[in-house]
This record gives structure tokens, sequence and C-alpha cells, in this order.
């Protein structure tokens, strides 16, 4: 196979596409011939961005491997030589540290030895007022020890090959660490015939950016004149010439990897394990394993895997694989405009703009794109915010992208024409990003001829009421009236269009038909005639239920309902039969707390006469009074024993009396 050829002077800058993302797609291309060596040079923060993406297309030709200089320092590089870089700053240092070399030398004398020394020496010269120092070279010959000064050498060769190759390796690699801040990528190429071969890569660059110019007619239009313009940075550090120059507008997926760093593996050091004598047991022999079993039963070995390396396609291939998934695809052709606008495609997840013609840009100077030019359909209005001021709408302009594909955001400058001709500024507005075919509302100053005042008001009715399954079930109506009151310009007449806010759980009833609607408001049309007044009433409504489990509503309660609600007969009834039989209850569980509070008093009043039993003397009067009450206490408790008994069972009859109607309530 022949040696590769060095295509590097030939591999130029053909292709430029520039994305949302921060990052950029350069692509380089050459044509070769046989086998070729293709070289790119890279700055050093780009390298780990280069070898995350790099990718090279070859018409008819494969691809071998892709070399850098490593990133060791340069000490690094000379860890296993006989010399240091220093020793390369200078003859006498290099000679020095080779020592024992053997050497040839030309000029006065021609010598071939091994090096012995290298000494200084100074020499007067002239009136014997100046010394020049030179060297005196000392080589061990055949002939014995033979001297030279260094100076008057024509030259010196290294005899030993190692050596000598040593040397050249490590100049080149003094120069190639030079520049710390560039590496030189090397691609090789396999093939047999002359073709194309194109090389690119992802790398970061300056994020593109969008502006728009928009003109509206004088008086009321349906269109607007938009021209869209992408401003970009050539940040690259070579100039472009002639390149083919594509903006995206997306969101995509980038990130770095410090793929140029050396890493190694953190590994644990095991101890050398000294084992003490054994006798082993005997050994009966093994079953066969399962992957025994498996491999004896296979019928054929299971056929190889060819390894895949880098992409090789064909001519035709190569442009139905970019169109897909690589950037700097081939472009649908756009519409005529008026500007030399930018061919634009839209794909899943972003769109593309390239433009038609090859592009020339010096290293760090900028660029003004233009990605769409023509007529787009544009209405005015009179978009009123409270957010952004309580009086007064805004001047906006609703556009409608009925082009071909999405635009990316960016911000827009307003021009209106004049009756007389020349066009006046009018504001700048936002615009965000414009897929096709939907609408986008650019608010571009304030409209101080339109005055808007607003009067809210609310109320709340019950709509329903039920009793079923012992549950009292409320459900209201409540409802938030909000009156717009909008004075008209005195000369002009204008549709407005009121941002009504949005709430949780909130049905606009009316107006039915709202123009549009946002994820925080409602967006409610209406036409103002010149010097007229307008009233626009939004109203908002939502159902509030309220449950009440009547077995463990309290009487004072359910009179508050009967009372504090419009409720129908039926259920009024109901409710007032409830609050009697709950009351019943209420008063045999206060009759029973009561008697259950004089039993504890008589036992915690046993409990003092026994105290004081104990402490009297048995025969003596004060003894028989204290055993008197505590007869007496003791016949009371029998008495409180019989009422709790029958208080209890009136309770457990009223309860079951309330439960029962309850039970049977269906209003």
């Amino acid at each position: 196979m022949s040696a590769p050829t060095d295509a590097a002077d030939d591999l130029a800058l053909r292709r430029v596409m520039l994305s949302t993302g921060g990052v950029g797609y350069f692509e380089y291309e050459t044509t070769v011939a046989g086998d070729a060596a293709l070289s790119v040079v890279v700055r050093m923060d780009q390298v780990d961005d280069v070898l995350k993406s790099i990718v090279v297309y070859d018409d008819t030709g494969g691809v071998g491997t892709i070399s850098l200089p490593g990133r060791e320092a340069l000490e690094h590089v000379f860890r296993d030589l006989p010399f240091d870089p220093d020793d390369l700053t200078s003859p006498v240092r290099l000679l020095r540290a080779v020592v024992g070399a053997e050497v040839a030398t030309t000029g006065a004398r021609a010598l071939t030895g091994r090096l012995l020394a290298v000494v200084p020496e100074d020499t007067v010269v002239g009136d014997g007022n100046a010394t020049v120092t030179q060297h005196r070279l000392s080589l061990m010959t055949e002939d014995g020890l033979r001297q030279l000064i260094l100076e008057n050498v024509e030259s010196l060769r290294f005899l030993d090959p190692t050596l000598d190759t040593q040397i050249r390796d490590a100049m080149a690699a003094v120069a190639e660490h030079r520049q710390q801040d560039r590496r030189r990528l090397t691609i090789t190429t396999r093939g047999a015939t002359e073709r194309s071969v194109r090389v690119g890569y992802v790398v970061e660059a300056p994020l593109w950016k969008a502006a728009y110019r928009l003109t509206l007619a004088a008086g009321d239009t349906d269109a607007g004149l938009v021209q869209g313009w992408a401003v970009l940075e050539n940040l690259s550090g070579e100039a472009w010439q002639d390149v083919d120059l594509t903006v995206v507008s997306g969101n995509p997926v980038t990130f770095r990897q410090a793929l140029y760093n050396a890493y190694f593996v953190d590994r644990p050091d095991v101890p050398v394990e000294v084992l003490g004598r054994i006798l082993p047991k005997r050994d009966d022999g093994a079953l066969p394993t399962l992957p025994q079993i498996m491999a004896t039963v296979a019928a054929a070995p299971r056929p190889g895997v060819r390894a895949r390396g880098l992409p090789v396609v064909t001519a035709d291939g190569t442009e139905a694989f970019m169109a897909e998934a690589a950037p700097g695809q081939a472009m649908a052709a756009a519409r005529p405009a008026e500007l030399a606008a930018a061919v634009s495609q839209e794909a899943t997840t972003q769109v593309t703009f390239r433009y038609p013609e090859l592009v020339t840009l010096a290293n760090g100077s900028s660029l003004l794109m233009p990605i769409i030019a023509g007529p787009l359909p544009a209405e005015r209005l009179a978009l009123y915010q409270p957010s952004t001021h309580p009086k007064h709408p805004l001047a906006a302009v609703r556009l409608t992208n009925d082009s071909a594909s999405g635009l990316p955001p960016g911000v827009l400058t307003l021009y209106e024409q004049s009756a007389d001709g020349p066009a006046n500024f009018v504001g700048d507005a936002q615009l965000g990003v414009f897929p096709a075919g939907e609408e986008r509302l650019l608010s571009f100053a304030l409209d101080q001829r339109v005055r808007i005042d607003r009067d809210s008001r609310a109320d709340r009715a019950l709509t329903q009421a039920t009793i079923a399954d012992g549950v009292l079930r409320l459900v209201r109506t409540e409802r938030q009236v909000t009156v717009y009151t909008i004075q008209g310009a005195a000369r002009a007449d204008r549709t407005v269009l009121i941002e009504h806010p949005r709430r949780a759980d909130w049905t606009l009833v009316a107006p039915a038909d709202p123009d549009s609607m946002t994820d925080t408001a409602y967006r409610l049309r209406t036409g103002v005639p010149a010097g007229g007044t307008v009233h626009l009433e939004a109203v908002m409504e939502r159902l509030v239920t309220d449950r009440y489990r009547l077995f463990d509503v309290s009487d004072q309660r359910l009179d508050l309902l009967v009372d504090g609600e419009r409720l129908p007969p039926a259920l009024v009834e109901a409710l007032q039969r409830a609050a009697a039989l709950r009351r019943a209850v209420s008063e045999q569980e206060t009759r029973l707390a009561d008697l259950q509070a004089q039993r504890n008093r008589l036992i915690d009043d046993q409990g003092r006469l026994r105290e004081n039993l104990q402490a009297v003397p048995r025969d003596s009067d004060l003894f028989r009074r204290y055993l008197e009450r505590l007869g007496a206490a003791e016949d009371r408790l029998d008495t409180l024993a019989g009422q709790r008994v029958k208080t209890q069972n009136a309770l457990d009859d009223a309860r079951a009396d309330l439960a029962d109607f309850i039970r049977s309530l269906d209003v």
C-alpha cells in the first residue's frame, strides 16, 4: 500500500452551521487521490468537543485513524531521554548532556570519536582589551584523544541512530508544545480513486441572535412586512472564505466531556497472602455445570459480529443521511422574497435557515444574515393587561405565522408607514418562539388615548339542597362579576382585547365565546367606536358544595342552616324536626352528665369520710356522725344509679329516634 499523501494544504472550511444551543458545526472539504493524511488545526479549548463529535465522510474510500499530540506536559516527553528540554537551548548544553555519544565532525578538522568533554575557553582578541569565549571539544578517537574548537566545526553528526532520532523527536515535541493553545489532528483515509473527503465537528460557538423588523401600513391593514435577520459572529479563530452558512433555531442537548484528559483507575492494594500448611481433602470428581451442558448441546458456534468503524457512505447516500441527521443538510427551495433571505426548513425539533449564497467573513467580525422577508397577516389591537397598566391598554399587533416554517425568538422593531411616505419608529416588542401556523401578540407602546375602568362585585346563591343517606348536601353558586368600562379614542376606532384573569375552579360564563385564552387569562374582544364608550361584563362562576352529617350536627347549627339559607319548605320541615330530635338527645346527654357529676362528688365525699373515720375514736360521737353521713351517701348513690339507668335508656331511645328519622329522610 502506498504511503498517504499530505493534503493538509487543500483541506478548507466549506460549511458552517451555528445553533442556538451555543455550538457550531464546522465542515472542511478536500479532494484526494489514493491514500491521504489530512490535517486540521484546532484550539486547545476545542479539543474535547472535537474528540466528542468529529465525523469523516468519504465518497468511495474508508477512514483509518485520527491522531493528535498528547496532552502530557513537556517534561513527560523527556522522561526517558538522556537530556531535558533546557539541554536543547544550545549545542554546548546538548553535547554535555550526551557525553560518551559517538559523533562525526566536518570542517577545519574531520574527526570521529566519542564525546569526552566540552570546556569553555576565554581567548583575547584585538588589542587585548576584549575576550571571546569559545568551547574546546574533546573526542576519544581511534588515534587517541583529539581536540577541536566547537565554534570552528561546520557540522556535527550523531552516529547512534537511536540518539539521533530521540533528539529530532524531542525537538519536534518542543515545537509542538510551543503553541499551547493549538493541536493538529491528522486523519488518515484509504482509497484508490480520486474522491471528495469531508471532515466535520461540533465545537462551542457564540449564540446567534434573531432580530426582526415589522412595517405596518398607515391606517387599517391586514398584513405587515416582516424582515428577519440572524445576528452572528465569527470567533472561530479563522476567516470564513466562501462558506455555506446555516443557522439553526432549537434547543438541542449539548454538553462537554473532558475526553482529552488521561484518567487512571484507583486500584486497591491487596496484601500478599502467606498460607499455612493444610491437608487437602480427596477429590471425588464434580458434576458438569450448566454452561458445559449447553456447550455440548449447541449445534453450531454463534456467528461472529463484524466491528464497525467510522461511517463511510456513498455520494448519493451522504446527502440522504445529511438531510436526516447531519448538520449542513440540503434545504428545500423557499418562495421568492424581496430580500435574499435564507432558505428555511422545519425539522422535528428545530428550524434551519440556510443562506443561498456563499459567505465570506473575517475572523472576529459580525454578520447580519436575512432569514425571512415578506408579508405576514397582522391585526392592530389594543391589549389591556391590568398587571401592566391599570388604566390604559397596550398598542399591539396580532401576527400570524403563515410561512412554511417556525421563527426563532428575538427582538422586533416596529415601523409605521405614514400617509406621506416615510416610515416612523413606533416601538419595540419581544417575539417568543413562533411556530408555523400560530399567532403572537406583540405589544410595543402604551395607548393613552383609550381608558379602561374596572368594577367588580361578588354574590352567591343556593342552587341545590338535598338530604340522602343521613347527609345534608348544599350546593351554592359563587359568582364574580367584573364590568369593564372602555372609553375609546376620540378620532379612531379601536379593537380592544381585554385579558381577564383565569382562576382555578372558576368558569367563564359570559361572554360565552372569548377571543382566545392563555395560561393565566381569557382574552375578551370588543369593538369600541371613535369617541364612544363600551361596557363589557365578564362573569365567572364556580360551584361550592358543603356536606353535613346530620347525626353529628348540633341543634344550634341546624337552626342556623334553617334561618340562614333559602331552603325548600320540605327541607326546612325536615331540618326543624331533626333539630327537635337533636335537642331531645342533647337534653338527655346533659341530664346523664349531671348525674355522673353528682355520683363523682359523692364518691369523693365517701373517700374523705372513710379517712376521717380512721382518725377518730370508734366510741366517740364524731365517729357516729361520720358513720351516719357515710350511710346517707350510700343511699344517695343507690338512688343516682337508678336515675342514671333511666336516663341512659331515655338517651338511647332519643338517639334511636333521631337515627331512624335521619335514615328515613330523602328530600
